[in-house]
């Protein structure tokens, strides 16, 4: 998602005036002025192709996600410190990274502000599914589990075909009953049919996580640091701390979050992509 709009300045103006002027005041004496300026921001947003597997909920290093039902999506919290794990985890890439930039150009005849939001291409770390199984001596909301299966590998099918393929449930089937079925071909072990599942052990998967794909390093200058303390106190997986008077960093703990380069107060910190 690419998209690009603009406010008109005299519209900006109407709403700042709103919100900052007392409603007992008539507003003569508001001035209005703003100076040039570019801002940037990442937003992690859900999309509505989450298939609510809640693997980001379980992968998120901060507890930032609420978990998503049969009815809601997943959702990223004020929790969220950025570090973009979630958008890396998701089977299905559902969870996108957004740049948000706002720019004012003050010098300009356009008398208007400039927004863009613009998708950020991110790694995505290898998930398999391993083996996955069906205990067919159990009842379970078998229906939902195939309305949310992102690649139709997860099927409602007749007696009848189970004969075809000569496929052994395991119990026996009745004719009029529809029952539940995996392509392991098309399976990609996104675990939403486990996690919507009425019935905890009526799926079984087995799957593989890869790594996280790291495409940034924290850039430590120790000569600007103060030694305030500040990124050792609002780390939260304690990946830094100070060490006689220096700073370390535990690249293994590390997530690259923006935490502590947004609280160091001097800079000595920044969040510095790879090229």
């Amino acid at each position: 998602m690419d998209v690009s709009f603009i406010k008109q300045m005299k519209n900006l103006e109407k709403e700042v005036l709103l919100k900052s002027v007392e409603l007992d005041d008539d507003g003569e004496d508001f001035q209005f002025e703003l100076d040039k300026f570019n801002a940037e921001e990442e937003i992690i947003a859900v999309a509505p192709k989450c298939v609510r597997c809640n693997t980001c909920v379980d992968y998120c290093p901060v507890g930032a996600i609420e978990s998503a039902n049969i009815f809601r999506l997943a959702k990223i919290t004020d929790k969220c410190v950025k570090c973009e794990i979630c958008v890396q985890t998701c089977p299905v890439s559902a969870i996108k990274l957004i740049k948000n930039v706002v720019v004012y150009d003050a010098e300009s005849e356009n008398d208007f502000v400039e927004y863009s939001l613009n998708n950020v291409s991110c790694s995505h770390r290898v998930i398999r599914m391993d083996d996955i199984r069906i205990d067919y001596s159990q009842d379970n909301n078998w229906e939902d589990c195939a309305d949310l299966c992102p690649t139709n590998a997860f099927i409602l099918e007749f007696k009848k075909y189970f004969d075809s393929i000569d496929f052994d449930t395991g119990v026996e089937l009745k004719d009029d009953i529809l029952y539940p079925y995996i392509n392991k071909k098309l399976c990609i072990g996104c675990s939403a049919c486990v996690e919507i599942s009425q019935n905890d052990d009526a799926i079984t998967l087995n799957r593989t996580i890869g790594p996280i794909s790291h495409s940034r390093v924290i850039d430590i200058n120790q000569d600007l640091c103060v030694n305030c303390y500040l990124c050792e106190e609002n780390c939260p997986v304690e990946a830094i701390w100070l060490e006689d008077g220096d700073v370390v960093l535990d690249n293994d703990k590390c997530i690259r979050c923006v935490e502590c380069t947004n609280h160091c107060p001097v800079g000595a910190l920044n969040r510095i992509e790879f090229e």
